[in-house]
């Protein structure tokens, strides 16, 4: 089947089956998140992206085997259904350190730069990036039977960076970790997934730094 990744909430997931990692993307909620199953081939061990809302949807493609949920950042609409996934599979917490204290459940894995997360066989590389938050991650999986994949929150999307409110002091921060820990040393062909909507690739949105820079948003 060829992966899309345009989903909808109450339409069926979408599922992209890699070497090593099947990515389920599942959109919930009123704010059309998208939330991230991973799952390792080899140990069928589990990993959720942001337990955004509706629960039993979620719960639906999780089965079982569930043992890390990660929060992107501390905003609401990414943890809504946290409480609840947890308490129904036991998976363990994880999400940026400085966003943690944000996030109602508490955070039993706090995440750095650069810090590496397991699912089963499967290595993720967490990236701190500043400006949407303060304490936002974004999680890489750079797969050795082809190109990166980069799940990435509200930090970026298709046509841009993720919403700073109109600060240019955190424009300018997340501008400039998105270019120096993404864009420059990832290549064209890093596949994109975001927090909301429909996801692109590095290459596709390359061409328009310039001109995010120069509007400011």
């Amino acid at each position: 089947m060829t992966y899309h990744g345009a989903v909808k909430v109450g339409g069926t997931p979408d599922v992209r089956e890699l070497a090593h990692l099947v990515i389920t993307k599942i959109a919930v909620g009123p704010m059309n998140n998208n939330a991230y199953l991973l799952r390792c081939r080899a140990t069928d061990e589990q990993l959720l992206i942001d337990a955004a809302a509706d629960a039993p949807v979620l719960l639906e493609s999780i089965g079982d085997r569930l043992a890390t949920v990660v929060t992107t950042h501390r905003h609401q609409d990414h943890w809504n259904a946290l409480a609840d996934v947890v308490r129904a599979t036991g998976a363990r917490t994880a999400a940026g350190r400085i966003d943690a204290e944000g996030i109602p459940v508490p955070t039993e894995l706090p995440l750095d730069d650069g810090d590496t997360l397991r699912v089963g066989e499967v290595s993720l590389t967490a990236r701190h990036l500043v400006g949407h938050t303060p304490g936002a991650i974004v999680l890489l999986y750079d797969d050795p039977q082809g190109h990166p994949h980069l799940f990435t929150g509200d930090c970026l999307f298709p046509g841009g960076v993720g919403n700073t409110w109109g600060d240019p002091a955190a424009f300018r921060s997340l501008f400039h970790d998105v270019s120096t820990k993404l864009f420059d040393p990832l290549p064209d062909e890093t596949w994109v997934y975001p927090g909301h909507g429909d996801d692109t690739t590095l290459g596709a949105e390359r061409p328009h730094l310039p001109e995010w820079e120069s509007r400011g948003w």
